[in-house]
């Protein structure tokens, strides 16, 4: 599991159906800085949430998770009616006694009666937890895999594209690394040429010009920003390789990747590399988003 990308977006189901009853289980989940939990089932099932809980945790670190569980009984009802006699008889007495005070008419009737809280109670027969929880896990087990199955896919579709968009930025990386020194002879020939144009036949100072270009090559060198791009992109390309809980460490990278190329863009002095420093900036916004979708 170490190896693969898991999306935090995905779904599972799965579902047991027999002659005694069916059961089922869907899984949902979307992004989320956390793991988070939203359960939701039929009443009998409220004590297995921590043991819901705590088997979707090994298949889960981070996202939004909503669990739902379906169940139909078609056995015996173990809803059993209990019937309070005296509790009857006393509204009973109650209404002969206030249609002799008040001289109303005595109007009670059965179903009237049955209304009556707690003249007749329905209790459930006792949960039976381990009997419970043998019924439900192998079907959430199921569907937390099917689940599972679901985020890998679409993780393994991200790190594809993630790789394709690491593969331009680096390209452009090197495009502008290639550039730097055409750009420095262009700025040592436009001076030298401006410079004799002033002086004429005068002698013109090399070292002053070398001066000048040194001044320059300070203010637009991005070889630092650019080493370190390509160590980020190259780690992003690592971390993609190794999978499994990755999402943190990419959104991270991102973050510096965004640094370093708003660096490169702020030195440009140059239509090539400005479009270049656009276009890694493009790329970068777009790889932020879709690690916002790995776990």
């Amino acid at each position: 599991m170490s190896e693969k990308v898991y999306s935090m977006t995905g779904f599972g189901r799965a579902e047991v159906h027999d002659e005694k009853k069916k059961l089922a289980v869907e899984i949902k989940s979307v992004n989320h800085r956390y793991l988070e939990f939203t359960i939701r089932s039929p009443k009998k099932f409220s004590v297995l949430e921590s043991n819901i809980r705590n088997t979707l945790k090994n298949y889960a670190q981070r996202g939004k998770l909503d669990v739902y569980i379906t169940y139909e009984d078609y056995s015996d009802s173990e809803v059993n009616v209990h019937f309070n006699a005296q509790l009857a008889r006393e509204y009973m007495a109650y209404a002969d006694r206030i249609e002799k005070e008040f001289g109303i008419s005595n109007d009670l009737t059965a179903s009237k009666l049955l209304s009556f809280p707690d003249v007749v109670e329905t209790t459930e027969e006792q949960t039976d937890e381990d009997a419970l929880w043998k019924e439900l896990e192998p079907v959430l087990t199921e569907a937390a895999e099917n689940f599972m199955q679901s985020r890998n896919t679409e993780g393994e579709n991200l790190r594809r594209d993630l790789l394709l968009k690491l593969d331009h930025m680096e390209k452009n990386v090197d495009q502008i690394i290639r550039r730097e020194p055409e750009i420095m002879e262009d700025y040592r020939s436009r001076l030298e040429e401006k410079t004799k144009e002033l002086l004429g036949d005068a002698q013109v100072d090399e070292s002053r010009i070398a001066a000048e270009v040194v001044i320059f090559a300070d203010k637009i060198c991005t070889d630092e920003e650019t080493v370190r791009l390509k160590s980020h992109i190259q780690s992003m390309k690592d971390t993609l390789a190794k999978g499994f809980n990755i999402g943190r460490k990419l959104d991270f990278l991102a973050q510096e990747m965004n640094r370093e190329a708003n660096t490169i863009l702020s030195k440009a002095n140059d239509l090539e590399i400005s479009g270049l420093g656009v276009d890694l900036k493009t790329e970068i916004e777009k790889i932020r988003e879709q690690v916002q979708n790995v776990e």
